[in-house]
């Protein structure tokens, strides 16, 4: 048989209908195993694990077959129950396999305790990096006459007037007291500057 009747005959239609069908199956059993195996379609949503006791984190994910590593506890944020939940990795919403570790940080039981710096005579721009890098934030910032503009002159806690050395709670608000630079002569006072007379002395 030549070529072309070949082509034309039903011989080579079925076999190309047969080869076609064995690819079909091939090609639906390749993706049905791989679905199988990467366990495509049954992933777990993440929940949110912040403000949850470790207790409630793992009955949490217990019953989606997830698993938890306490990685460490963190200074404490006031925001948060204290034990609790503050990160997690991965995060909320994102999707997971059966049995994915979900790492997670626990708030500590309380603000750890700081020494106030020295920064008295400093100026605002050197005052608030300083304060920052301690963990401490900047509270209100009120001016009083002072010839050194943005000096600062007092640290202020809740009202009470701090020294260096003094400890206050992490994050604790620390006011600055600031010159307003606008201290100077006041010719004014040349009038309450007693007048000295020199004595004469009677005897030229």
């Amino acid at each position: 048989m030549e070529l072309k009747e070949y082509l034309k005959s039903r011989v080579f239609f079925t076999q190309v209908f047969i080869g076609l069908a064995i690819i079909a199956v091939l090609s639906y059993l390749f993706f049905h195993w791989l679905t199988f195996t990467t366990d495509h379609g049954n992933e777990i949503t993440v929940p949110d694990l912040r403000k949850l006791s470790e207790l409630q984190v793992e009955e949490k994910l217990d019953e989606l077959d997830l698993e938890y590593v306490l990685l460490d506890s963190v200074d404490f944020n006031k925001d948060f129950p204290k034990h609790s939940v503050v990160e997690q990795d991965p995060i909320a919403g994102s999707k997971v396999k059966k049995h994915r570790k979900i790492y997670i940080k626990i708030n500590s039981s309380g603000f750890t305790m700081v020494k106030i710096p020295n920064l008295i005579e400093k100026t605002y721009r050197q005052a608030v990096p300083t304060l920052k890098s301690l963990g401490l934030e900047e509270g209100t910032v009120t001016y009083k006459p002072y010839l050194g503009k943005d000096m600062v002159l007092e640290m202020r806690w809740n009202g009470k007037k701090l020294n260096p050395g003094d400890k206050v709670f992490k994050s604790s608000k620390i006011d600055l007291v600031l010159g307003d630079g606008k201290v100077g002569f006041d010719e004014t006072e040349l009038d309450t500057i007693p007048v000295t007379e020199t004595p004469v002395d009677a005897t030229e």
